[in-house]
């Protein structure tokens, strides 16, 4: 049951309790903000734009699985003020940026937003999203040597961030044709998981709690999906208590 997902088209303002302390004129102008406030009720959520993913609201599930709140916004349907709204209130938990069928070059607002959003709140890239984050700090996206659809294949990594007390090598589920390329790879950033055909499936940025993975943690052959989505909400819990955020 998706009790905490929101198509926020359904939801008209008027009949909307106002949480949160924005004042009631901004969120009048916002529909997207009245609805978060609405949800989260004096509570962290996290936000997923959705790059128009067929699969999206199982990712979404995942997240619901390990005992988070969830709101969905595809990414032409949010602006950079609105996430900067939800930033200085401190409502956001984490950014999710889905997987989706285009390439980062049309991804919405998901680069301004990410650039918008670097080292103020965690991130996670899943597949799109993941492609997203390599672009964003410098590194080169490019088709791959063959399309990955539904392909199950064994991925090594190194067992910290996302990794954290899972299996060294175990198996995921690979739907992409594009990747990030290993070539001239930046220094902002750090591999963190390789296929068997060498390509980069998890990589992070050094200095902010940005994460991306290649595969698809939600995919039913995906080996340790929710154990790897409970290691972000881990990792986005520890970040907010570090940096004084409320709980």
């Amino acid at each position: 049951m998706r009790k905490n997902h929101a198509t926020i088209r359904k939801i008209k303002i008027s009949g909307v309790p106002i949480y949160g302390r924005l004042p009631k004129e901004v969120l009048k102008r916002s529909l997207f903000l009245a609805v978060f406030f609405a949800l989260c009720k004096e509570e962290t959520m996290y936000l997923m734009i959705d790059n128009y993913d067929s699969f999206v609201y199982n990712l979404a599930c995942y997240l619901e699985e390990c005992g988070e709140k969830v709101l969905l916004i595809r990414n032409d349907k949010i602006t950079l003020s609105e996430i900067e709204r939800l930033l200085a209130d401190e409502y956001l938990e984490g950014l999710i940026i889905s997987p989706g069928p285009k390439s980062p070059k049309d991804c919405g607002n998901c680069k301004e937003i990410l650039e918008k959003t670097a080292g103020k709140v965690p991130v996670l890239g899943v597949c799109l999203g993941h492609q997203i984050i390599g672009e964003v700090f410098g590194a080169s996206v490019q088709k791959g040597a063959k399309p990955m659809h539904g392909k199950v294949t064994e991925i090594r990594n190194n067992q910290t961030g996302l990794f954290e007390d899972l299996p060294k090598i175990y198996s995921v589920t690979r739907y992409h044709s594009l990747i990030v390329s290993g070539y001239d790879f930046p220094g902002c950033l750090k591999i963190d998981a390789l296929s068997e055909d060498g390509v980069i499936m998890a990589l992070h940025h050094k200095t902010f709690p940005i994460y991306g993975v290649q595969f698809h943690p939600e995919a039913v052959l995906t080996k340790y999906g929710h154990e790897l989505l409970k290691n972000f909400t881990k990792i986005c819990k520890k970040w907010r208590e570090n940096n004084g955020y409320k709980s």
